[in-house]
């Protein structure tokens, strides 16, 4: 063994409690020792949070002034300015508060010893008292600036949060909103007559809005569908959100349609609404060797030679199936609106 190794002494030699060396001599802040620097900080910190309320109310103001009903340039205008003034507010609070921490509030370390997890009346006394003495210290008594900057901000920052909740979720939490698409509209420009002499919607591709003929679907072939005219709709984003149609063609024979849905489909062309009936994800996803539909979000799976019947996943109902006929030219129609509401299921909770 090499004569310069340590050798820890024996356990009898170990004092049962080693000296506590304390801790370095406290060095006061600039702000600890003049009350110039320590006001001055104070400022800045109230503006810190004053800039947080600032872009809290600009988030606010722009949900409100800019229209997103108009063009795609206004909405992504309005989703910048509203992720901006969320993220700065946020992130106001956060700064202002450990700048705040920093500059203003006491940096003196302390030791407590070591004590049984339950601590007697008159250490958990002491404790009250040193919490009393931190809140104290952090002069929120004495400085009401700063105590009413915090407190706007805090109230504030809520807001680009609540206020877009409220008003997009506010009215539509109407199971008709859900009921009633553009396929159950019939402009006339935009329709197909059909052998009885009604109309019904053209199919028409998406997104060029180009009717579609029974004539060009194939056997395996999948097309994405809104209704003909959708482009001039007054709310398009909306509309569109709840008309998209999965369109696909199979063998007619390997379709198992119940007597009231004979006439829903034509010679094996089919339609469903793209929208999961779970959370409302788009069901794109098209497997042909088994003629399932497969959700993304969620892996819920839907039969389309089955009426769009879930086989697999945590959706609880069918796909709506859009009833389909061809019109006197030979294009694809709607002969009506779906028969139920479209998207998530817990909507039909609210009939």
């Amino acid at each position: 063994m090499s004569t310069d190794q340590q050798v820890a002494p024996p356990a009898a030699q170990q004092p049962e409690r080693f000296e506590n060396p304390g801790l370095p001599e406290h060095r006061g802040r600039l702000a600890d020792l003049d009350p110039r620097a320590a006001k001055r900080a104070e400022r800045q910190v109230a503006l810190i949070f004053a800039i947080s309320a600032l872009a809290s109310v600009v988030a606010v103001v722009a949900y409100f002034v800019i229209p997103l009903d108009s063009t795609l340039g206004s909405v992504r205008l309005s989703n910048l300015i509203l992720g901006l003034g969320l993220g700065v507010g946020m992130l106001g609070i956060g700064v202002g508060a450990i700048y705040w921490a920093k500059t203003l509030m006491s940096n003196v370390e302390y030791i407590e010893e070591r004590h049984p997890q339950r601590s007697d009346a008159e250490t958990r006394q002491v404790a009250a008292d040193m919490m009393q003495h931190g809140v104290e210290d952090s002069g929120i008594g004495r400085r009401p600036v700063l105590k009413g900057a915090v407190a706007g901000a805090a109230a504030l920052a809520p807001l680009p949060f609540l206020v877009p909740l409220v008003g997009n979720l506010g009215g539509d939490w109407n199971v008709s909103k859900f009921r009633h698409t553009l396929w159950g509209e019939t402009p006339e420009e935009f329709s197909g007559q059909l052998p009885d002499g009604s109309l019904g919607r053209r199919l028409a591709i998406d997104p060029t809005d180009t009717p579609i003929k029974a004539a060009d679907v194939t056997i395996g072939s999948v097309f994405h569908v809104i209704p003909h005219g959708l482009n001039e709709a007054e709310h398009f984003y909306e509309e569109k959100a709840k008309a998209v149609v999965l369109l696909v063609r199979l063998d007619p024979t390997i379709l198992k349609e119940p007597a009231d849905r004979q006439d829903w489909s034509y010679d094996g062309i089919v339609a469903y609404s793209k929208i999961c009936t779970h959370v409302g994800c788009p069901v794109a996803l098209y497997e042909q060797q088994t003629h399932h539909l497969l959700c993304p979000c969620h892996q819920s799976t839907f039969d389309i030679t089955d009426q769009a019947k879930v086989v697999f996943g945590p959706a609880k109902r069918p796909l709506p199936q859009l009833p389909i006929a061809v019109d006197d030219e030979g294009y694809l129609v709607a002969r009506s609106d779906f028969n139920e509401p479209v998207g998530p299921s817990y909507w039909e909770r609210l009939k």
